[in-house]
């Protein structure tokens, strides 16, 4: 089992920053990617960033919609990732949920990982509010 918690979430002005974190924890010796989604109110949950490694190897991988602004980051000796924020726009307000994946990892360009089907292990979600 992993379990994953956010935090970092809150209330701030359009155009500030904002970092959120991501702490895993169990067997974490099996995760081999992490990825954010996020949910509005009366909307779907939508894939924001996701990062993926290996012994050699890291990925990123970013929704349209926040590349450029936004990035993904590890520390592996933390068993943390990260959502740095940037330039947050009112559209960007909603539930941040981070998620785990485990098991084989996939080689097809990031394209798994950008669905919530990618995941097996999801935090509870931290707020972030952006005023305009």
């Amino acid at each position: 089992q992993v379990q994953v918690v956010e935090s970092g979430g809150g209330l701030v002005q359009a155009g500030d920053s904002l970092r959120l974190s991501c702490a895993a924890s169990g067997r974490t010796f099996s995760t081999y990617a992490m990825g954010w989604f996020r949910q509005a109110p009366g909307k779907e949950r939508e894939f924001v960033a996701a990062i993926v490694w290996s012994a050699i190897t890291i990925s990123t991988y970013y929704a349209d919609a926040v590349q450029g602004r936004f990035t993904i980051s590890r520390n592996n000796a933390e068993n943390t990732v990260y959502l740095q924020m940037n330039s947050l726009k009112p559209e960007d307000a909603a539930v941040y949920y981070c998620a785990a994946s485990t098991g084989p990892r996939r080689y097809d360009g990031g394209r798994y990982y950008r669905y919530e089907a990618g995941y097996h292990y999801w935090g509870q979600g931290t707020q972030v509010t952006v005023s305009s």
